[in-house]
């Protein structure tokens, strides 16, 4: 019974690691930017919101319209301010741009809230279970797993049926051919990073009604992202998916063997994939 419910509550926090992973997917897989400040972008807009719900009285929901709303305003800033002069074949100049950003929005943000470790008050939704045979799953976990389920499968439609989606996919393999059939990457490229920052805003508020965030933070949901996406394959929405549930799963049956194991367990599984089937699960051959 230990391993069955450490496989369901893997699961249910694969739900979570993906909704960290699915804007990681769209940049890095897709649009091969590598973005260092993903994590705390998400730790930025998570801080925000609780900064909102304690003043203005807000709901975990109404946050939630707000945070995606404003993740993709500041996913355009990002877009035309950094990426689009320094975006091309180089992941190099990329990385070295956002590791400079991540590093100014750690200390903005303990400028701002200091280092205190804080969370969003959920209206007693964290609290909440129901029992599912001798298993007792909470509500809050099962929302964001359905969620998650939710916002892969509206991302690998608007990807592949999609005019917008095409034009992504066009621009990533090659900007100059694309250019030359009347897309215009850099608004391709900026409403994709509107799209992946936006996603985050999701992350941000189930991120802090199931735990707590603080500045610091952003370098393990960073790190979580980073290793689903590459678990599930490069340039695959659902392998993004499918890589979180891994990691996920992996993390719950190593707490359940050691306490101090489960987060090492994760790093070890994505190890092996990584030696054993470099190209991810559903990478192609």
């Amino acid at each position: 019974m230990q391993w069955l419910d450490g496989l369901v509550q893997g699961i249910l926090l694969g739900g979570l690691y993906a909704q960290y992973a699915l804007g990681m997917a769209l940049m890095f897989g897709v649009m091969r930017i590598v973005n260092i400040s993903h994590g705390d972008l998400m730790i930025l807009l998570a801080l925000v919101g609780i900064s909102l719900a304690s003043t203005f009285g807000l709901g975990p929901w109404s946050v939630l319209m707000v945070l995606v709303a404003l993740g993709g305003i500041i996913g355009v800033i990002l877009q035309r301010l950094i990426l689009n002069r320094v975006v091309g074949a180089d992941p190099l100049p990329s990385l070295i741009a956002t590791f400079g950003l991540s590093i100014a929005l750690q200390n903005a943000m303990l400028q701002v809230w200091s280092a205190d470790t804080r969370s969003l008050q959920s209206d007693g939704l964290a609290q909440a279970s129901f029992q599912l045979g001798p298993l007792f799953v909470g509500v809050l976990p099962v929302i964001v797993l359905v969620t998650a389920t939710a916002l892969t499968a509206a991302l690998a439609t608007t990807m592949q049926y999609t005019r917008f989606g095409r034009s992504l996919r066009a621009a990533s393999a090659d900007v100059e051919a694309a250019a030359m059939i009347g897309i215009d990457p850099k608004a391709v490229y900026t409403g994709a990073t509107a799209l992946a920052v936006g996603i985050l805003g999701f992350a941000a508020v189930f991120q802090s009604m199931r735990s707590t965030v603080s500045p610091a933070d952003g370098a393990f949901q960073l790190i979580y992202a980073f290793e689903a996406v590459i678990i599930g394959g490069m340039g695959s929405i659902w392998g993004a998916f499918m890589g979180a549930m891994v990691l996920g799963i992996s993390q719950s049956i190593g707490f359940r063997i050691d306490p101090g194991f489960g987060i090492l367990a994760g790093h070890l599984v994505f190890l092996l994939i990584l030696a054993l089937r470099p190209q991810g699960i559903l990478g192609k051959d």
